[in-house]
């Protein structure tokens, strides 16, 4: 168990306390304090507090006291769950994600009894339609953050209902929810200008006349995503960026339809931008990652699989514009060469930001890049796979500079092998993992 300030286990204790107090007249409870007693129960998990309930009248009180429940984790009790009259009504924190036998139901008594919950996470609770967003809306009024994710029953209504019970929300995850549109959308932000978080991976509904609700009533949006949402264009998001200058991360990955246009729109509006995901956006170019280098100097991971029309020239404004910069992905981009690795390993973030660069099938380039990157003492990670003129001895070059580096390549024969003997066909070892 974990150790308090004064390096006593909590379960240790508990099992002694367990030991001598039967009853309310046992020694421990007249000899230490409630105060005491109750900081020992803070260190318990939920089944250890409901056992410890079930002791004495006294421990009941203090078990189920509100301050123990802050914060609760049902994941692991996935099944069988029922909720009592009992449920402390001051739980703000409450985790049921996958408890696949929750239904609306049961989250309607759960509302009705937790009307002061701040965060609640439904993260694939497939059986919650429409009707569990109405009890929250009803009462919970206090809901801060909101997990829905692949919750696919819910619709529009559920959103409109979370908007008018719920203004203050701040986030609200509901990927995959595929029947939410542009309705729900606007629904939601004109009742919660508060919003600051809002993921909507794989809402392949929603257009840009979504995000231009979003631009329009989220001022303190701080974190979108918009994973595979195809349908999204620039004019979308150009909206956004006019009306969300807090932006700090952005996934667009999977949106193919973005154009440079984007970029330059993110370069003049949103300076605080660190995240930026955009892999198989396969229209943007050095021109609009030069913009953006520019203009967003607090940059520190971005995403840029399958950009393939980006060159070197990407690499070196990225170098001198973006010194936080510690996590790259450059797999898929056939462009990059050994010279913009050079550039990125002379760059300020080199030496102590770089942590994690993935170059995937960059066929052109060799061991030099590894030379490159020796001196980035706090390079974590390097992906290598399929980079054909990366050799083992370039690899163990580069270790003896960074011993603790993790390497991901393996190393296959660019033809088949011959077959030998035969109709039999004669198989290698293609594979190999570092």
């Amino acid at each position: 168990g974990r150790l308090d300030r004064r390096g006593i286990k909590p379960r240790f204790c508990f099992f002694l306390f367990f030991m001598f107090s039967n009853n309310d007249e046992a020694i421990i409870n007249k000899k230490l304090p409630k105060e005491l007693l109750l900081r020992i129960f803070s260190f318990l998990d939920v089944v250890t507090l409901c056992r410890c309930a079930q002791v004495s009248r006294s421990w009941n009180v203090l078990a189920l006291d509100g301050s123990n429940w802050q914060r609760i984790d049902l994941f692991d009790f996935q099944r069988d769950i029922e909720v009592r009259k009992r449920t402390p009504s001051l739980i703000p924190t409450q985790d049921f994600r996958t408890c696949m036998n929750l239904d609306s139901v049961y989250l309607k008594t759960f509302a009705q009894n937790c009307r002061n919950i701040e965060l609640l996470n439904l993260n694939g609770c497939t059986k919650i339609t429409d009707s569990t967003c109405n009890s929250l809306s009803k009462f919970c009024p206090k809901l801060k953050y909101l997990e829905l994710d692949s919750c696919t029953s819910i619709t529009n209504l559920s959103l409109k209902a979370i908007s008018e019970g719920c203004p203050l929300l701040e986030t609200l995850y509901i990927s995959w929810c595929d029947q939410v549109t542009k309705d729900g959308v606007q629904a939601l932000v004109r009742c919660c200008p508060g919003l600051r978080s809002l993921f909507l991976k794989g809402c392949t509904q929603l257009e840009d006349e979504a995000l231009k609700h979003i631009g329009a009533h989220c001022p303190e949006l701080v974190t979108l995503n918009l994973q595979t949402c195809s349908q999204i264009t620039d004019e979308g998001l150009i909206t956004i960026c006019r009306g969300c200058h807090r932006l700090q991360s952005l996934c667009v990955s999977g949106c193919a339809n973005l154009t440079d246009a984007i970029l330059n729109a993110l370069g003049q509006n949103c300076p605080r931008l660190r995240i930026l995901e955009v892999a198989r956006c396969s229209q943007l170019t050095d021109v609009g990652f030069t913009t953006l280098a520019r203009n967003c100097h607090e940059l520190e991971k971005m995403d840029l699989e399958e950009c393939v029309q980006i060159t070197d020239a990407t690499l070196i404004q990225l170098s001198i514009h973006c010194p936080r910069l510690h996590f790259l992905i450059l797999s898929h981009c056939e462009l990059i060469t050994d010279d913009g690795i050079r550039h990125l390993g002379s760059g300020p973030c080199a030496h102590n930001r770089l942590e994690v660069i993935e170059l995937d099938n960059c066929p052109l380039i060799t061991d030099a890049s590894l030379e490159h990157l020796k001196t980035c003492h706090s390079l974590d990670r390097i992906e290598l796979y399929d980079c054909q003129q990366i050799t083992r001895a370039g690899i163990k070059r580069l270790r003896t500079h960074l011993p603790n580096i993790k390497v991901h390549a393996y190393f296959a024969p660019v033809t088949p092998p011959p077959s030998v003997g035969g109709s039999r066909q004669r198989f290698c070892r293609c594979c190999i993992l570092l």
